[in-house]
């Protein structure tokens, strides 16, 4: 029998409606949500991610500023641009798209940042509140796994969940949220990285896999046990098109539920950002 399809799209389409009408509120109310993105990348794959923040802004009324910078500027010139956006009174929002080049320093980004402003949990004090569990904002991928779990159903209280990847993007933020004592939560989570001695031996005994590797492959169904539960959330660039961590085709013989690359996690998580900006123009007042 072919698993369940963790289609993201039917997640994503009522958020979107939601944060529209909210967008709408706003503006007929005289404000007009902005989000600043902030590229220093000439990566296809980083500017494809960043044209489609700005699209799915356009298609919920969210105004866009789109600063771009060569990946070989000066560091000083990334960190003007982040503080200058963190001070602007137009902007509600600044996203600063990740990986950064080696001579940039994600931490001194970080402290520019201006926490309502920070709809990624960048910044240290967004982070231990997520942490925390009392979160300003969650990050955008992080909320879209846990919104794809809940729309489909799938138990995670007290479930064995293995995230591959420890990123401070996705990783490690999502291994915090599945812990919380909750709706989508209380999750016994392992955290398994490059480091892992025997990763096959951690997602076999897993009931839900979350790949965050950024590593096409890194998971195939050798390593998983029948009736696993696969989240993809990478989108690998590849000649021959988009794939994640997970090599599909030998997964979905032993997965009972998988998301396809692409189709899965992403749609759900640029809704979640959009709901994100949302909230942040109004620094947390009123729904989405």
């Amino acid at each position: 029998m072919s698993p369940e399809l963790l289609r993201g799209e039917p997640v994503a389409a009522p958020i979107r409606e939601r944060v529209a009408e909210r967008v709408r509120v706003l503006r007929e109310e005289g404000t007009t949500p902005t989000l600043a993105t902030v590229l220093m990348s000439d990566d296809p794959a980083d500017e494809r991610f960043v044209e489609l923040k700005h699209e799915t802004c356009d298609d919920v009324g969210i105004a866009t500023r789109d600063v771009r910078l060569e990946p070989d500027a000066p560091a000083e010139r990334l960190y003007r641009e982040v503080e200058r956006l963190s001070d602007d009174p137009a902007v509600d929002a600044v996203f600063v798209q990740v990986p950064l080049p080696d001579a940039v320093s994600l931490a001194a980004v970080r402290r520019r940042l201006e926490p309502w402003k920070d709809v990624d949990c960048l910044h240290y004090e967004n982070v231990g509140r997520l942490v925390a569990g009392e979160p300003r904002f969650v990050p955008a991928t992080t909320a879209a796994v846990c919104r794809l779990l809940s729309a489909y159903d799938i138990p995670v209280a007290g479930a064995d969940v293995v995230v591959v990847g420890r990123s401070g993007v996705i990783g490690t933020p999502l291994a915090n949220r599945l812990l919380w004592d909750r709706s989508v939560g209380n999750a016994t989570v392992t955290v398994c990285h490059s480091r892992t001695a025997d990763l096959a031996a951690h997602t076999r005994r897993a009931d839900i896999v979350v790949t965050a590797a950024g590593t096409p492959g890194v998971v195939d169904g050798s390593m998983l046990s029948s009736g696993t539960v696969v989240v993809d959330v990478s989108a690998n660039r590849k000649p021959e098109g988009v794939v994640g961590d997970v090599v599909f085709e030998s997964a979905v013989e032993k997965a009972s539920t998988i998301t396809p690359v692409p189709g899965g996690v992403g749609p759900v998580t640029l809704a979640t950002l959009v709901e994100n900006v949302a909230r942040a123009a109004t620094r947390g007042d009123g729904e989405c």
